[in-house]
């Protein structure tokens, strides 16, 4: 038994499951909306569209989660303005957006005379070097994301499922759009410091996807993405320890396993009691 929690009384081991546990938390209240509104592909490129703003703050000697907050903002300020474009649909602004801020950030870091260690710790992050400072980030990202998400849940309800009756009710879609678009911001950025850029997306989609195969209603939708996230998080980093893995990747790979593991098993049953295998529509109320 001791050997089998070995990882989990080295310091540095700890405050990485401390992380991954809040990043899991930030994650299921804000995944569940990004998978319910169809804004996945928004997800994957604003989880690139980061790496010109931490490279900046990288050569500036500025803080990297500001960097890539400031760097995801404008990747959502530029898609929300590119949204009621009639000369090409939004996919098509996403896409050109996640290519030229990836470029853009390519570019940036290769002036970097530590080019290849650099890029590696944008893209993929190192979940063992989080410290008290990042953590404390990570509460406070946590806590705000919470607060918003509580008041804002009517409206985020309604913009997902009828924007005609959010109007109606005069739950003012626009402001909660722009607001879900921040949070979206706010959940990449923090996520940035735990597992990078590239696996960011995968913390954000992963646990909430898989929660959406076991859960119906909202919240029990989020509290299973926050179980699930926390699961990849424990597991991940005992992998790691023993096969000597990168760590966020392990993270972001069981999470990813987890995924198909719920959805085999779902399969499996489906195919067993003969039923419709189509996940459930997700339930809420106004």
């Amino acid at each position: 038994m001791s050997t089998l929690t070995e990882p989990f009384t080295v310091s540095f081991v700890l405050r990485a499951l401390l992380g991954g546990v809040l990043l899991a938390a930030v994650c299921a209240l804000t995944g569940v909306w990004v998978i319910a509104r169809g804004m996945t592909f928004l997800g994957e490129a604003m989880s690139h569209g980061m790496l010109p703003g931490v490279a900046v703050a990288s050569l500036l000697g500025g803080n990297l989660a500001l960097g890539a907050g400031l760097s995801a903002f404008a990747m959502a300020a530029g898609v929300n303005a590119l949204r009621h474009s009639r000369e090409f649909g939004r996919d098509t602004s996403i896409g050109l957006l996640f290519v030229g801020m990836l470029s853009i950030g390519v570019i940036v870091v290769s002036h970097s005379r530590s080019f290849a260690t650099d890029l590696t710790a944008f893209l993929f992050g190192d979940v063992l070097a989080i410290r008290t400072p990042d953590l404390l980030l990570l509460a406070g990202a946590g806590t705000v994301v919470a607060v918003v998400s509580a008041v804002f849940h009517r409206p985020f309800l309604a913009l997902t499922f009828d924007p005609r009756k959010a109007r109606t009710l005069g739950l003012r879609p626009g402001l909660a759009n722009v607001v879900m678009m921040i949070l979206l911001t706010v959940t990449m950025a923090v996520a940035f410091s735990v597992v990078g850029t590239l696996l960011a997306f995968g913390m954000l989609i992963a646990p909430s996807a898989a929660a959406m195969l076991v859960a119906r209603r909202l919240p029990a939708v989020m509290a299973t993405s926050f179980l699930i996230g926390s699961a990849a998080t424990v597991l991940g980093l005992w992998i790691s320890w023993f096969a000597a893995t990168a760590a966020s990747a392990t993270i972001a790979a069981v999470a990813v396993l987890i995924f198909f593991a719920i959805l085999g098993v779902r399969a499996a049953l489906a195919a067993a009691r003969r039923v419709p295998r189509s996940v459930p529509p997700l339930e809420g109320s106004l």
